[in-house]
This record gives C-alpha cells, sequence and structure tokens, in this order.
C-alpha cells in the first residue's frame, strides 16, 4: 500500500462530529488533567520526539511573499516537462529560480 492510500482527509467539521460521537481516539479529558511535566514526560518517552529540542522562543512568522503576475515566451518542452510533474509546476519553477537568484548573489558576495 502506497502513502497516498493511506491519506485520509476530513474537514474540521467532519472531525468535530467524529469527536462528538465519540469515534476519535484522543482522550482529551485524560489530556485536559496532565500537568506541565507530565505533558513533558510523554514527549520526552516518545521515540518519534527523541533527541527533537526546538526553542519556539526565537520563531517567526515569515509571510510568502507576493507573487508577480509574469507573461514570458518559453521553449515548448521546457512547458510540458514541468507541466507534467502536476499540480504546482509553476510553484517548481519560482523556487528553482529563487535557487538561481541565491546562487549568484551568493557567488556575487564572494
Amino acid at each position: 500500500m502506497s502513502r497516498k492510500e493511506r491519506i485520509v482527509r476530513y474537514t474540521d467539521k467532519e472531525l468535530r462530529a467524529m469527536q462528538e460521537r465519540g469515534e476519535d481516539k484522543s482522550n482529551w479529558t485524560q489530556a485536559a488533567a496532565m500537568t506541565e511535566a507530565e505533558i513533558e514526560s510523554a514527549i520526552a518517552e516518545d521515540p518519534d520526539e527523541a533527541d527533537m529540542v526546538v526553542d519556539w522562543s526565537q520563531a517567526s512568522v515569515e509571510l510568502p511573499q507576493p507573487k508577480a503576475v509574469l507573461n514570458m515566451r518559453v521553449d515548448v518542452d521546457i512547458m510540458d516537462f514541468f507541466r507534467s510533474q502536476g499540480k504546482g509546476y509553476q510553484t517548481k519553477i519560482n523556487a528553482i529560480l529563487r535557487s538561481y537568484v541565491d546562487q549568484m548573489t551568493h557567488h556575487d558576495r564572494h
């Protein structure tokens, strides 16, 4: 079974309805009763969290840069390649251009 076949999507309304029917697997009463120390201990015992230390005090929210509308001519085979990649191909093109710009501006500084 591929990973995509295991992914299940629910809306927030569906999740709330499942919770009201008791179909969720979380014990929210037990979770709400836990102390901060108990929560930290449970996290430390979780193998998925092993050696993971996150300092949220320095976290920042980075808003995406506004995009410019672009109309340009590109070789047909180039567009065919990116379009064949499926949804998000324009984002992929932007990421490739971003990488190029970053490399060129980094190279110019040295």
